[in-house]
Formats: C-alpha cells, sequence, structure tokens
C-alpha cells in the first residue's frame, strides 16, 4: 500500500528535525511518532485542541530531564493521555482534576 502524501511529508519532516536536532539514533522514531499522536489526540479531544501542542511540549520538556528520555516519555505519555481521558468526566463529578491525591 502506497503512503499517503500527509504520511510521507511527516516521515520526511520528522527525519529533518531528528538529524537538525542530532537525535539519529536517540528513539525509535516510528514508536514515537505514534505516541505524540495519539497522546495529543487524547488531549485535543479530552481538553482542548490548543492543549495539544502544549503538552506534547511539557511531557518532551519532562522526558529529556530523565536519566532515559525515551522510557520516561512514554511513561508520561501514558499518564498524561490517562489524566486526558478523565479530565471531563472529573468535571462532571465535580472533582477537580488537578486533585493528586485521588490518582493513582
Amino acid at each position: 500500500m502506497a503512503e499517503s502524501s500527509d504520511a510521507s511529508a511527516l516521515s520526511e519532516w520528522v527525519t529533518a528535525v531528528v538529524r537538525e536536532l542530532g537525535l539519529e539514533g536517540a528513539l525509535d522514531t516510528a514508536s514515537s511518532v505514534d505516541m505524540v499522536l495519539d497522546l495529543t489526540s487524547d488531549v485535543a479531544h479530552g481538553v482542548s485542541r490548543p492543549g495539544a501542542p502544549v503538552t506534547a511540549f511539557l511531557v518532551g520538556v519532562a522526558a529529556g530531564r530523565a536519566e532515559d528520555p525515551a522510557v520516561a516519555a512514554r511513561d508520561y505519555a501514558q499518564k498524561i493521555s490517562a489524566l486526558a481521558d478523565g479530565w471531563r468526566s472529573d468535571a462532571e463529578r465535580g472533582t477537580p482534576a488537578n486533585d493528586q491525591s485521588r490518582r493513582a
């Protein structure tokens, strides 16, 4: 199956950015792209569209500070996706979404 023009453009863009930032070999770009797209989709649909790129940036900064950034990025993305998935339901119950004492 042929790659769509959007997928091809994204692949070329990610390759260029990875090269420009000196990240060759530092991460699996295919799984990283999927992780970021999933994360930003969860935030865009569960919280707000403008929150999606900001969240991706914040997860990237946090992961970059970790001992193993690739593992941390995956873990943080999972945590934040879960937070986004429950964001509206927390508001409907009247529980502040940022009440960390109520989260695992």
